[in-house]
């Protein structure tokens, strides 16, 4: 049980987007660009954790990493930033991925209580992972990535 409220509601272009309460106030933020690249079964997995404040610039860096990977078919991603009154805005994606990679995003951002942006780009390799290995193989990447910006 969580000891904020957070309300779900579906956004116009069918992602997932959330508002939570500015108890949130003593999160961290992600300071700076971290990447971590992984391979699944062929697959290659390719991780950053990136600041962001705005849903604008989400979406020039979500740009960005799309020209970058110009290949990978999927291009998941979560970010926690603020609205112009404070509030968190929670929102992930899963750019048609099986497995719910967006929300597995998400969910990191929540546990390590990070503002920003998580993205992971997919080129797929020609074997299928499955729900449950798509979602653990961009759980793992997003989690590398995390784990190496604090070093």
């Amino acid at each position: 049980a969580r000891d904020r409220m957070t309300t779900f509601r579906q956004d116009l272009t069918g992602g997932d987007e959330y508002r939570a309460s500015s108890i949130l106030a003593g999160m961290s933020r992600i300071e700076r660009l971290s990447e971590y690249d992984l391979t699944e079964q062929r697959s290659r997995f390719y991780a950053a954790a990136l600041p962001a404040t705005t849903l604008e610039e989400v979406k020039k860096e979500l740009t960005k990493r799309k020209k970058k990977y110009h290949k990978a078919r999927h291009h998941c991603w979560a970010c926690r930033v603020r609205d112009v009154n404070g509030q968190v805005v929670e929102q992930a994606r899963d750019d048609g991925e099986v497995g719910r990679p967006g929300m597995k995003l998400l969910e990191l951002l929540r546990q390590h209580e990070l503002e920003g942006l998580l993205v992971v780009s997919r080129i797929f390799g020609g074997i299928k992972l499955g729900p449950g290995g798509v979602g653990r193989a961009f759980r793992n990447a997003a989690l590398g990535a995390l784990k190496s910006s604090q070093h």
